[in-house]
């Protein structure tokens, strides 16, 4: 069904992906829940038809459609992708791309992104090359799983039962999505379960009253419910939740007046650029994101404005390209479902092939322009807490016993806060054998020592961190530390409702401050260190050294109450270098490494020394 209003909503679907990922919309994303509406839409209607026609449904000559349709010019994008990302990316990190790859290319990606906790709406300073194939991945098991519910569905009692079962399964995937959401939502955001109910409401449109179609209201109402979705969501959104029923509810009901938009409306959506934007949507959403991710990747810094719109026209041109040259003739042409199957079959083996070459062309090495080498597994070591079970990740809220240096030492110190904090167990750890103290470590990934209020992301939730602070408090008050060492990253994205970072931040302290009155003679607030704007060891391993320094520092962020250390000296002169006295600085784009933090041990000595503190 190739309706031009239709087209001409996969037009505003895909310039609104474009936008977003582009950094011009902050909410652009929910261009995707608009593809999945019309995809229910039109999937469901095509299985009706033909269950209402021939009384089943043509399994073999669905899929065989299915393939024929996405499997060409999504393996083109991603093979050109592999190749292109081959040669720029690090040496160190081509297993990653390997890995993703190969998931993309089975359409299985969706399910892997949420497992290594890949954020969609918050990207890191590496992003994978072909993270939005996921929401292929949600459609392709979509298609995989729809016909034979609605063929099962409508044996068992013709349309009227199609219509309640899909109800009944919207109602239950849009539950799931509400609960997921708020637990777990990284699972809520990526996978097909909390995905369908989008699906399952475009199917519904097909079962609307005739007479809900005769609103021309509906359309004025979808764009601004759109409009205001695409301008107000953020990053910060819980998504996809209650906040994905405006989009999604929008484009049902748009579909359901299709043939009564208003003149207006009607008339923009069949003018030729937008047409042809809806043509060639399909091409356009697998271009944009490597268009994008792959110069950002090669020049180690964000794009400017005239980059990504430079990006922009690339990408169009590219998708028409495609369009004319793999789309069209592919689609006008016969072919046997045996050599529709053999293509398919040969060019996944290809892609998986080409991943697996990518993988074994890993690094273990950084090697700088001077011909210095480091050992990878060096580089990012992590913190021997990590390896102990002694760094809690998302989900655990009770602190175990994790004492080093002198364990049964009168003198007790105790570090306290999120993986910034934890990057200190290094330097503080060797404190503690030379000088004879113990060393209590209370850390948490993603739950800083300020108790701030976060943006829930993944699986790292306000209630966790909340439940897991409050442990430890009680861990501290049978302690009776010396002092407590406070530290966290303070580049979490701040939630709405507050006017700068600083008062956020310091609220967060305050509540600290406030629970550790009284549990410790010292509350000592390490301050957050310089936050690179790209991941260093993959800058040295294609960059001379300077080229990876960092010139912005951590604006020093504290309150009253607190006694201060601020390690940014001792990291930072005019800029603050990747590599410093032969010691890689940072292990990632975010924590300094463990070799780095132990070479600063005798710095952090005399700086807790001066502030009072007795370590031997």
């Amino acid at each position: 069904m190739r309706l031009p209003q239709i087209q001409g909503l996969r037009a505003l679907a895909v310039v609104l992906v474009l936008l977003y990922h582009a950094k011009f919309l902050p909410g652009g994303y929910i261009g995707v829940d608009i593809f999945y509406v019309i995809s229910g839409y039109l999937i469901t209607s095509l299985l009706l038809r033909e269950c209402e026609k021939t009384d089943g449904i043509s399994f073999a000559r669905f899929y065989l459609r299915r393939i024929k349709r996405l499997l060409p010019a999504s393996s083109l994008v991603l093979i050109i992708t592999a190749l292109v990302s081959w040669w720029v990316y690090p040496s160190i990190l081509r297993a990653d791309l390997g890995r993703d790859i190969a998931a993309a290319s089975l359409y299985i990606s969706n399910y892997f992104f949420a497992l290594w906790q890949m954020d969609y709406q918050n990207l890191d300073a590496i992003p994978p090359v072909v993270i939005h194939y996921w929401s292929l991945a949600v459609e392709e098991q979509f298609y995989l799983l729809w016909p034979l519910i609605i063929y099962l569905l409508y044996k068992f009692g013709k349309r009227r039962t199609v219509g309640i079962g899909i109800a009944v399964i919207t109602l239950i995937s849009f539950l799931l999505s509400l609960f997921l959401t708020s637990a777990s939502p990284l699972w809520a955001f990526y996978s097909l379960p909390t995905r369908a109910w989008e699906l399952g409401i475009g199917a519904l449109v097909l079962f609307f009253p005739a007479k809900w179609g005769d609103f021309q209201g509906y359309a004025w109402l979808a764009v601004i419910a759109i409009g205001y979705s695409a301008a107000r969501f953020t990053d910060a959104s819980a998504f996809p939740g209650t906040a994905a029923l405006f989009p999604v509810l929008a484009t049902a009901f748009t579909l359901a007046s299709v043939k009564n938009w208003p003149k207006v409306i009607d008339t923009s959506s069949r003018l030729p650029v937008i047409q042809w934007l809806g043509n060639i949507s399909y091409p356009l959403y697998l271009w944009h994101w490597p268009v994008l991710v792959i110069p950002n990747l090669y020049l180690g810094r964000e794009l400017s404005i005239i980059e990504r719109l430079i990006a922009i026209v690339l990408t169009l041109i590219l998708a028409d390209l495609t369009h004319r040259f793999v789309e069209q003739p592919l689609r006008v042409r016969e072919f046997s479902q045996t050599r529709i199957l053999a293509g398919a079959t040969l060019i996944t083996i290809l892609t998986l092939i080409l991943s697996i070459i990518i993988i074994n062309s890993h690094n273990n090495q950084v090697t700088l322009k001077s011909g210095e080498q480091f050992s990878l597994e060096s580089v990012l070591a992590l913190p021997k807490i990590y390896q102990d079970g002694c760094h809690l990740e998302n989900g655990q809220i009770i602190p175990p016993e994790c004492t080093y240096g002198k364990r049964n030492a009168e003198r007790k110190i105790v570090l306290f806060g999120d993986s910034h904090a934890a990057q200190w167990f290094p330097a503080l750890e060797k404190m503690a054998k030379e000088n004879g103290f113990a060393l209590t470590s209370f850390t948490k990934s993603a739950c800083p020592g300020p108790a701030i209020r976060k943006v829930n992301k993944g699986g790292y939730k306000n209630s966790d961190c909340s439940k897991w602070r409050d442990n430890v408090y009680k861990r501290i008050a049978e302690l009776k530390p010396e002092a407590v060492l406070v530290s966290g990253m303070q580049y979490f994205q701040r939630p709405e409702g507050y006017q700068s970072r600083a008062q956020w931040w310091q609220e967060g302290q305050r509540k600290t401050l406030l629970a550790l009155r009284g549990l410790t003679p010292k509350v000592i607030y390490i301050a957050d260190t310089p936050h690179p704007k790209q991941d260093i060891p993959s800058c040295l391993s294609s960059k001379k050294a300077r080229d990876c320094d960092n010139t912005e520092k951590t604006p020093l962020i504290t309150v009253d109450g607190y006694l201060l250390v601020d390690p940014t000296p001792w990291l930072c002169a005019r800029t603050c270098p990747a590599v410093l006295d032969g010691i890689v600085t940072y292990r990632d784009a975010s924590h300094i490494s463990v070799e780095m933090s132990t070479a600063l041990s005798a710095q952090m000595a005399r700086a807790l020394r001066a502030l009072g503190l007795d370590l031997g």
